[in-house]
């Protein structure tokens, strides 16, 4: 029978390449290319307005059918006007044909860019196949204001008395105008001190919230760019702005403090009018404008707000209303140095949720269940008599005994309160404030509420999604969501630790575990580009890091801990985040940004560790929330603070050390390269037995010692025995929130795939899948947040969505499905293809959209046979690891790798076919023949 097989194989292929061979005979007689540009991006971001790097660089991706397509040259035509792209004598730059494999971070090199001027842009593409695109279709993108005297407007504060002690009625400013002429375009250019909303005829700009955002307020403010050509009219026009206090002058942290950045809110905006005369025109902000308060008592981002609808002006924010017993405004000094453009994703509403149910609790509660834990507010449509209120607060989770639970938030209210004007029904959402909750509590409100009048919007940083996983785990794939939900809620502009409690800080050390995992799910570049801007404003002269970025513990916040710097695995974020964006998105410029940053502190630990090379001083967290005990005998996990901070001070060096090979720093690369040397030996000395044995004997110090590279090579299998002991006589993890990221890689390494997968499949505590079974619908702070009795965790800690437990993602990722970047290659531009697979699932599947375009590798087990589909992007290669004992075992596309044009093998070694690919889908099947 097997001859006949095989016949049919072989008639079946070659029908298909006969197929194929028409194909391409008639796209070549036709003139036609298979091949096509799309994608085009500046700076990560598709068409962006508003932007001040001087050398933007280019991106894009190719799309083919063919296989094995690799880009073999690129041009780049751009110009000031589209039209203007298909005239040679109008282009402000025309690369020519450039023999290049670059289609990533191409930097422009026309003429230097000026304040608000628009370039478009196309590409066209050559491949190693003789073919030759069509011109792609042109993007843009447009520049902001580049330099300090472009601003024309003045800071503005609203002249209204406040009190000091207390949140403040929001004010609302105004100004009308009226232009010269017909408007061709009309550019605004808005900055606050505090958070603003900007209308423009009554309708709101954009469809941004939290803006301008949260930087390092003393030394940067972000502005906001908007195209309103749209919004205005030829004649009157009226700008209306409300600022709230926001992260500039809210409550921040758990001191009850607030006005941590200055006393009173400020706007700067600056309106920009071409005719169409091609004469210009310019509305600022200065002292002609009015300020009032409304209908908003207040608006905290801790707290929540209280509107009272009665007090609306109607027209506010439109031509012709009567502003006459407004207020003035006060022009101030204010630094225009310090306004930046945009740099991060925006924060978007992305997803709306209604309630799934509604009950009275034990204690009396009408609540309304969302079924998923969120990050956002509650958007409500009802009716009520004028004076009328409805009280809304918000909470993650509910008591054993089923009622509304809120003693984890601390001091936070997370409270909403409206009063009705009573004009018919009034649709309400809150404006500067966000709460993190499943569950919503109504009082106060006379009426009937059905499920249909309350929706949750979901707010977060508007990353494009890039990534998902799945498998036939039911479990797994909600555990997969959850790290999706716990990211979403945690990526509002700044990576916080959580979203509900009176915290929500830029915590670094949850950031660098999580920031791997965070790739795969979501384009991060732009957004963690943005923050990796606040290290540098925020690092201390002598290169100590913050805890906490943008930095607001200066003190250590009232913990009586320290100082609020310079904790290791939390400071080294400096380093592990950019080196994560580089890996991830072949970025070097990232590297270059952020070197002086990395190398300060780095160098503040070798001034710390002397000569002995040993970091043993100051405070550190260690491994965070690790597992603990009431046992005598074993009270917990706990690691050596000194081997933690020695560990990652060699880590980091070494992450210096590459760094400054690829930027080409000669005398760094040797400095770095003997320190880290030192550092590893006098670990070694320090905390390594002769025999392999550390001098803390926890999961987490081998997974640290392991990962990091520390062990002698002779010691390396001993320690990784060790750690597979200590797994098995727990049979489960011991690690907090250094330790865990890690530790199944370090198993999977080492040989013990089989302990790392036990770990993901425990369903008891502590594990990943505990929360699973208690209901979590995001990832939480502790592996018990709510204990097998029902009970909670100390309410001072013990947030239901902190993402930092989620970093295990990045191991489904890599080694479930085999989705990893070659070493030498980052960005994905050489791909490895590498399963681990496991009778325990009958599959997995990820999908990545790398910077070249989509990857995929989809196992299936079926009959002891396993099928392993992949896709490898165009400009790309792949190394796919098939687990067989032969080639002659592995089919592609149900036909034998021999013959195969399309692909190489490598080898055959430890059970696995190693083939080389380019671009293309695949088909993989092993065969029991």
């Amino acid at each position: 029978m097997k001859p006949k097989k095989c016949k049919i194989r072989y008639f079946h292929r070659m029908v298909i390449l006969i197929f194929l061979i028409i194909i391409a005979a008639s796209t070549i007689i036709n003139g036609q290319s298979s091949l096509e540009v799309t994608n085009l991006r500046t700076e990560y971001k598709t068409n962006p307005t508003g932007i001040d790097i001087v050398v933007p660089r280019l991106s894009w991706e190719i799309i083919s059918p063919d296989r094995n397509i690799m880009q073999t040259a690129y041009n780049i035509k751009a110009a000031l006007t589209e039209d203007n792209l298909e005239s040679e004598t109008d282009m402000i730059w025309n690369t020519g044909k450039v023999s290049s494999e670059q289609s990533i971070h191409v930097e422009y090199k026309g003429p230097e860019l000026q304040s608000g001027r628009r370039v478009y842009w196309k590409v066209k593409v050559w491949d190693n196949k003789g073919q030759e695109s069509e011109w792609s279709k042109a993007a843009f993108w447009e520049m902001g204001l580049l330099n300090s005297s472009d601003w024309k407007a003045y800071w503005v504060e609203p002249d209204i008395p406040e009190v000091d002690t207390i949140s403040n009625p929001c004010p609302f400013l105004r100004k009308e105008f009226e232009p010269e002429g017909s408007i061709k375009k009309a550019r605004v250019y808005v900055s606050s001190r505090g958070l603003y909303q900007l209308f423009l005829n009554g309708k709101k700009v954009g469809d941004q919230h939290f803006t301008p955002g949260w930087t390092s307020y003393h030394k940067r403010f972000q502005y906001q760019v908007y195209d309103v050509t749209s919004y205005l009219n030829n004649e009157r026009n009226a700008i209306g702005v409300i600022l709230g206090d926001g992260w500039y002058r809210g409550f921040l942290a758990w001191s009850g403090k607030k006005k941590f950045y200055g006393d009173k809110l400020a706007l700067i905006l600056q309106l920009e009018i071409t005719y169409e005369n091609g004469s210009k025109d310019i509305v600022i902000s200065d002292r002609s404008w009015k300020s009032k308060t409304g209908p908003i008592l207040k608006s905290d981002i801790y707290n929540g707000e209280v509107y009272d609808a009665r007090l609306e002006m109607d027209g506010w924010n439109r031509p012709e209303f009567n502003d006459k017993k407004w207020n003035s405004v006060i022009e101030k000094e204010y630094s225009k140095e310090v306004l930046v453009a945009s740099e991060g994703d925006p924060v978007r509403i992305t997803e709306t949720i209604k309630p799934v149910s509604k009950f009275l609790t034990p204690g009396g509660d009408l609540v309304f269940d969302l079924g998923q834990n969120i990050v956002g507010w509650v958007q409500f449509k009802l009716k009520g008599k004028a004076g009328t209120k409805i009280t809304l607060r918000h909470a993650e989770v509910l008591d054993k005994d089923g009622n509304f639970y809120t003693d984890n938030l601390r001091a936070a209210r997370q409270e909403v309160q409206y009063i009705f004007k009573g004009k018919g029904e009034e649709t309400f959402e809150p404006h500067f404030t966000f709460q993190g909750f499943r569950y919503i509590a109504v009082k106060d409100y006379p009426g009937k509420i059905d499920l249909g009048d309350l929706s949750g919007m979901v707010i977060h940083s508007d990353m494009t999604s890039n990534g998902d996983f799945e498998c036939s785990d039911t479990l797994i794939n909600r555990l997969q969501k959850n790290i999706q939900w716990g990211l979403r809620g945690n990526f509002l502009d700044i990576p916080t630790d959580c979203p509900q409690r009176d915290e929500r800080l830029g915590w670094t050390g949850d950031a660098q575990a999580f920031a791997p995992t965070a790739c795969f799910n979501m384009d991060a570049a732009a957004f963690y580009t943005k923050w990796m801007k606040d290290f540098i404003a925020d690092q201390k002269e002598d290169g100590r890091v913050p805890w906490v970025i943008p930095n607001i513990l200066d003190g250590g916040g009232g913990t009586g801990w320290a100082d609020g710097t310079s904790a290791t695995g939390w400071a080294d974020a400096a380093l592990i985040i950019p080196w994560t964006v580089y890996r991830f998105y072949g970025d070097t410029r990232i590297l270059e940004v952020q070197y002086e940053s990395m190398k300060a502190w780095v160098e503040y630990m070798r001034k710390q560790a002397g000569d002995a090379h040993l970091y043993n001083t100051g405070f550190h967290f260690g491994d965070w929330l690790a597992f603990a005990t009431t046992r005598s005998d074993y009270p917990g996990a706990t690691t050596d603070k000194d081997l933690i901070a020695t560990a990652y001070y060699y880590y980091s060096t070494s992450l210096l050390y590459k760094t400054a090979i690829i930027l080409g720093k000669q005398e760094d690369t040797k400095d770095y390269r003997e320190l880290r040397q030192n550092i590893k030996n006098a670990f070694q000395k320090e905390f390594i037995t002769p025999n392999g044995r550390l001098s803390s004997n926890t999961q987490t110090a081998y997974v640290l010692a392991l990962a990091f590279g520390m062990f002698p090579e002779n010691l390396k299998k001993t320690a990784a025995k060790r750690l597979a002991g200590d797994v098995k006589d727990f049979g489960h993890i011991t690690t907090g929130f250094l330790g865990t990221p890690l530790i199944c890689h370090v198993l999977t390494n080492y040989g013990y795939t089989d302990l790392a997968y036990m770990l993901l499949f425990r369903k008891q505590y502590p594990s990943w899948l505990y929360p699973v079974t208690k209901g979590a619908t995001t990832i939480w702070e502790r592996w018990d947040g709510i204990k097998p009795d029902g009970t909670f965790q100390n309410p001072g800690m013990n947030s239901f969505n902190h993402y930092a437990y989620g970093a295990v993602g990045y191991w489904l990722y890599t080694i479930v499905a085999g989705i990893q970047a070659a070493p030498e290659a980052p960005g994905y531009k050489n791909i490895i293809i590498k399963p681990h697979i496991t009778e325990q699932l009958t599959y997995a599947k990820a999908k990545y959209h790398s910077v070249y375009g989509k990857i995929l590798s989809h196992w299936q087990l079926e009959g002891g046979k396993i099928r392993l589909n992949v896709i490898v992007p165009p400009n790309t290669t792949a190394q796919i690891h098939i687990p067989a004992g032969s080639v002659e075992q592995v089919l592609e596309n149900n036909a034998p790798l021999s013959g195969n044009q399309d692909i190489k093998v490598l080898a055959v070694k430890d059970g696995q076919v190693i083939l080389e690919t380019g671009s293309g889908e695949y088909i993989f099947e092993t065969s029991n023949d």
